[in-house]
């Protein structure tokens, strides 16, 4: 629903400096005024922007602007040029890291060791060329104190061939050893159907905006689209530890 109702809005920019809260009367407004373009649709959260008459509404993972009165809605990045900052990616990077954050790692298949200097997820794809040459790595990823978590995210979707080796690997007796078999283009043997977080994992992505594999999302809910060097990863996390301290 949220990504239907995203169709019918704009894109642009607008300039900014801070959100403010938002009163029971104002919420209701808003929400009666997206009621009559999206029925059904139902907002995680509602905020003023610092533009009168201007609210942040979040549905689905998605962020979008809207006007008090249900005429003007647009898709964009908020900025904030006084202070550098892109608003609208600041609010996505907290939802993706809460989102992530509320996982269980024992739904995840993870490559390193607990005690790491940097934990990196990754949605991925067994068939995906650069998930593959970003799997050769994962020993690099590892020795530079990097925690990889995979997070399956086939592609061609759910009931796909991808999703069936995304579950194979789930249900093998060894996770570790047959995710490394099907990232070469080997089959993943004496595997059963199993109970699996494979779909949950997928419709996760999505909702978080994840539409390419491999994309790794950092532990400040910031995202890396494409294959990363393992020594270029490091560099960038540990020049965002330096910048935030």
């Amino acid at each position: 629903m949220g990504r239907k109702l995203l169709g019918f809005l704009l894109t642009g920019v607008l300039v900014t400096f801070a959100f403010s809260a938002v009163g029971d009367e104002e919420k209701e407004a808003v929400r009666a005024s997206l009621q009559k373009w999206a029925p059904g649709v139902q907002p995680q959260s509602i905020k003023a922007a610092p533009i009168p008459g201007i609210y942040e509404v979040v549905v689905e993972g998605q962020v979008f602007y809207i006007s008090q009165d249900g005429r003007y809605a647009m898709q964009g990045q908020l900025l904030d040029l006084a202070n550098r900052t892109n608003l609208t990616e600041e609010r996505l990077k907290v939802m993706r890291a809460a989102a992530i954050d509320g996982l269980d790692e024992q739904n995840m298949i993870v490559f390193g060791p607990e005690q790491a200097k940097h934990t990196v997820n990754i949605f991925t794809d067994i068939d995906c060329g650069y998930c593959r040459q970003l799997h050769r790595h994962i020993d690099e990823y590892n020795e530079l104190g990097i925690k990889i978590r995979y997070l399956a995210f086939p592609r061609a979707g759910i009931g796909s061939s991808s999703y069936d080796k995304a579950v194979e690997v789930w249900c093998a007796k060894d996770r570790h050893q047959a995710m490394t078999q099907a990232k070469a283009g080997k089959p993943v043997e004496n595997t059963a159907k199993c109970n699996n977080p494979v779909a949950e994992q997928f419709n996760l992505g999505q909702s978080l905006g994840v539409n390419a594999t491999p994309t790794l999302i950092l532990e400040d809910g910031s995202t890396l689209p494409g294959l990363v060097r393992p020594q270029n990863l490091v560099n960038i996390l540990e020049r965002k530890i330096a910048a935030h301290p």
